[in-house]
């Protein structure tokens, strides 16, 4: 998939806070410092319409309902804004799309992009690990370098303060187990989309004994930033990770996350 412009990813800065567990591990907190520039937001809208739907699809898409585009993608395609679980899913699916460009763009990582598209129920998540990144240092020859990152992102952006991380590391532990399955999903969806070649680069990290790769783990929470909480979110357990030791813990907070995230899914409908 090409991706529209990744400007946003400008204002993710690393806080230089770190907190420390009870067993020494640390948490890397980022601010997301997003402001009123019409220019990125309108980038980064259109970069997320593209995880549900690439914009020359829309038009055939809508055409049976006769809606225009923004209908089409606010009564189709998007969690809905208000009704429950609507606004949870839509805070869910915006944390795993940012921690997807943090991976991908910040970190390096091929993340493709093939998680949202097939929705059939538009209020509720989809199944599988969260995020997946790829790193291959040469494509003629496999590498004992070459690395698979699994991410999990948990979101808390109104209510109660609560540790978001820890339902992130839970959550992070059963990736695993899951792994040849997604892989799949994800092999099987840039088939179907006719995007072969990388499909077939997912081949290199489906069989881990005969061809070694590295394996990191990532558990994401993002809050608000009026109820994240160092001291809530140090209380965090890994000791029941099976990757404890490959494991990445990190924290983004911004200011009026929901409302940002309710921005961004109006300007991808109205801009389309």
């Amino acid at each position: 998939m090409k991706l529209a412009g990744k400007d946003h990813i400008g204002w993710i800065v690393d806080s230089g806070e770190k907190v420390t567990l009870a067993d020494e591990k640390t948490i890397e907190v980022w601010v997301l410092k997003h402001e009123n520039d019409e220019e990125v937001l309108s980038s980064w809208a259109q970069h997320f319409r593209s995880h549900y739907c690439h914009d020359d699809e829309i038009d055939f898409y809508r055409k049976g309902y006769y809606f225009s585009r923004a209908e089409y993608l606010n009564k189709i395609k998007f969690p809905d804004p208000s009704v429950a679980p609507g606004p949870s899913i839509r805070a869910g699916d915006f944390s795993e799309i940012l921690v997807a460009d943090y991976l991908q763009y910040v970190l390096n990582y091929w993340v493709p992009r093939t998680r949202y598209g097939d929705k059939t129920i538009r209020n509720e998540s989809t199944k599988g690990s969260d995020i997946i990144g790829f790193k291959i240092i040469k494509e003629e020859q496999d590498s004992v370098e070459d690395t698979l990152a699994l991410f999990e992102a948990k979101a808390k952006f109104t209510g109660r303060r609560e540790n978001r991380l820890q339902n992130a590391v839970d959550d992070s532990s059963k990736d695993h187990a899951r792994k040849a399955e997604s892989l799949n999903a994800i092999k099987q969806r840039l088939f179907q989309k006719g995007l072969l070649s990388d499909a077939e680069r997912i081949e290199r990290f489906q069989n881990l004994e005969d061809r070694p790769y590295k394996e990191v783990y990532g558990a994401v929470a993002l809050f608000s930033s009026a109820i994240y909480d160092s001291d809530v979110v140090s209380k965090t357990d890994v000791n029941n990770h099976p990757n404890s030791n490959n494991l990445k813990l990190l924290v983004i907070h911004g200011n009026e996350m929901m409302d940002l995230v309710h921005k961004i899914y109006r300007r991808a409908a109205d801009e389309a």
